[in-house]
């Protein structure tokens, strides 16, 4: 349970923000402005949501420092240039500390005789560690963690319970693994046979490399290559419940939200934006700072900078007018008839 308490002038110095009203409040945490409470700090990053600020029970708020907003005796406002990343300072401030797991090796762990661990490393209840395993310093595995023989871990990194990393795979730098991910599990690859009554696998003898500061959700799965290597850039962020299959290479610092799955083949740009429940064909290229906005079906090369929606997907200005154009529809049908029946 976390028991941080910081004055209201500590939270506006660590957010380097602009502060009106009293400064020597206290606040024991942060709440969505509908439901803080006496001493709680909220926040608001759009003009929706200032007229909740009259009624809200929370002693201060973060706020866009765009947003007109009138202060209230005993409340106190912090003007931030970006809410979001204010917040995420604060919350970091809050935040409770990390499960306990007892530094070093459980008893429990199967760990082979030519694994290197290196210094300060924890490996949790159940870890089942393979040949030629190489775990950089500091890295901490909680209970339940496979990772199968010759795959690198770098040093900092953080796995949660449940995940299994394949054979030959490569982890980077201060990357976090959440629960049940699978990394370098086969890529989905079959044929006919010549009869036409069977499958034929394909063998999946690549691998895969993530870079460093790559954070992936609960339950995603990233395939390994049919040959190389399935990549994923430094900096991306995976949401919960994705699936990447073989030899896609994502760029640096990508956003990909939950649900989406990435055919094979497929390569994404530096610093693209994918909605969730988007679906990507295979052998596609996305550009750089592309979006791709939530549950559009991709299956033709988008640009740099482009901002597609829809299925099949298309620019989202074109979408829009004919989605507008096809909900007068019924009105122009109506129009006609009576023409007709004139």
């Amino acid at each position: 349970m976390n028991m941080n308490t910081y004055t209201i002038d500590e939270i506006c110095h660590r957010v380097s923000g602009t502060l009106v009203g009293p400064s020597e409040l206290m606040i024991t945490g942060v709440q969505q402005i509908n439901h803080a409470g006496p001493s709680q700090l909220t926040f608001i990053g759009q003009k929706k949501y200032a007229k909740f600020w009259g009624t809200s029970s929370a002693s201060a708020a973060l706020v866009n420092e765009k947003l007109n907003l009138e202060p209230i005796e005993g409340k106190t406002l912090i003007h931030v240039p970006n809410t979001d990343l204010a917040l995420a300072i604060v919350l970091e401030m809050f935040a409770p500390e990390m499960p306990d797991c007892e530094l070093g090796v459980h008893s429990s762990a199967i760990i082979h005789s030519s694994t290197n661990l290196g210094e300060g490393v924890t490996v949790g209840p159940g870890c089942v560690l393979g040949p030629n395993v190489q775990i950089g310093n500091n890295v901490l595995l909680y209970a339940n963690v496979t990772i199968f023989d010759n795959s690198i871990i770098g040093e900092g990194t953080v796995i949660w319970p449940g995940t299994v990393i394949r054979e030959r795979c490569k982890i980077g730098k201060n990357c976090t693994l959440h629960p049940n991910v699978t990394i370098g599990a086969d890529g989905f690859g079959y044929r006919f046979s010549p009869d036409g009554k069977d499958l034929v696998k394909i063998p999946q003898i690549g691998t895969v490399n993530i870079g460093r500061d790559v954070e992936i959700g609960a339950g995603s799965c990233i395939d390994r290559g049919k040959f190389s290597a399935t990549t994923i850039g430094d900096g991306t962020k995976i949401d919960n419940l994705v699936q990447i299959a073989h030899n896609c290479t994502i760029g640096n610092a990508c956003v990909i939200a939950g649900l989406v799955g990435i055919s094979g083949s497929v390569t994404i740009g530096n610093g693209v934006m994918v909605g969730g429940n988007v679906g990507i064909a295979d052998h596609i290229s996305i550009g750089d700072r592309a979006i791709l906005g939530a549950k559009s079906g991709v299956m033709r090369d988008v640009g740099p900078g482009s901002f597609v929606v829809g299925s099949p997907a298309r620019e989202k200005k074109k979408a829009m007018r004919e989605w507008v154009a096809l909900s007068k529809l019924p009105d122009l049908m109506k129009k006609w008839r009576r023409k007709m029946d004139a």
